[in-house]
């Protein structure tokens, strides 16, 4: 299929990603609500290892403009799950200037 000139590809939102996002703001609410008074307890009821879902929780510290680019689609091509697994700025300007998120507006 061939485009009409200037027309932009729809891209689809990665699932793995948006699932992953999904799973982090579920858990941090089942610790923030009490239902379980540690990651470590309810890592342990969710049958996975520790250390992954730390990894995976902290994708709740994602700006809020980038949890939306990742549900639309629009993230840049370096926001991949597996680069959110390494260490990344919790404050948000500098997750925008590591991610020149400059390029997702619209």
């Amino acid at each position: 299929m061939v485009l009409p000139e200037g027309a932009a590809q729809a891209r689809k939102p990665d699932n793995t990603l948006v699932k992953a996002l999904a799973r982090a703001f579920r858990w941090k609410r089942m610790l923030e609500s009490g239902e379980f008074a540690s990651i470590s307890e309810l890592a342990e009821r969710e049958g996975i290892a520790f250390t992954y879902m730390a990894r995976l929780m902290r994708l709740s510290l994602l700006s809020p403009e980038l949890v939306d680019a990742i549900m639309e689609g629009r993230q840049p091509a370096n926001v991949t799950l597996a680069n959110l697994k390494d260490p990344f700025p919790a404050d948000w300007t500098e997750q925008h200037a590591l991610w020149s998120l400059g390029c997702i507006e619209g």
